[in-house]
């Protein structure tokens, strides 16, 4: 008498490799998505150190981007003198970080959206960039129940984002 599987049995396999695999691809959907916000901020933070350095010699911060020198995806330059070999964009096609100019106090705010909802963001309320930044995810503010839209913000030292 041979001894093989049963149908029942191959199909009972099938099921909880599936059920493993979308535990899996899940986790590691929200790790990519992890990274890329990691990157955002990092990039910014980036961004930011080329900006005072460009404050400190002509005692101002561009008004807008993009102006010449200032475009994200490429070189900022100005006067010859290199501030950032290349200014980072959004890891994801066809988003971009946000530059507002802040013209009353000489300073500026640079903003991000997020992807991965899970994070908890020091604002009680929705951040608005001036521009047409628009983020379609929803984090949560510091007390873990007020939705707010997912921006993540940083400024020149005299602004507050």
């Amino acid at each position: 008498m041979k001894k093989a599987f049963t149908l029942l049995e191959l199909l009972i396999v099938i099921v909880i490799l599936g059920v493993l695999a979308t535990l899996i691809i899940g986790n590691f959907i929200t790790s990519l998505q992890k990274g890329r916000d990691a990157r955002r901020k990092a990039d910014l933070e980036q961004i930011q150190k080329a900006l005072e350095m460009y404050y400190e010699d002509n005692n101002l911060y561009p008004t807008a981007a993009p102006t010449p020198g200032f475009v994200f995806g490429s070189q900022f330059a100005v006067s010859g003198k290199v501030y950032m070999e290349k200014v980072p964009n959004d890891p994801l096609n066809g988003k971009n970080y946000e530059y507002d100019y802040d013209a009353t106090n000489n300073g500026f705010k640079l903003y991000a959206c997020l992807e991965n909802n899970q994070q908890i963001l020091p604002y009680t309320t929705a951040l608005s960039p001036s521009g047409g930044l628009t983020c379609s995810t929803t984090c949560y503010a510091q007390d873990g129940k007020t939705k707010i839209a997912c921006f993540w913000g940083i400024s020149s030292t005299n602004v507050s984002p």
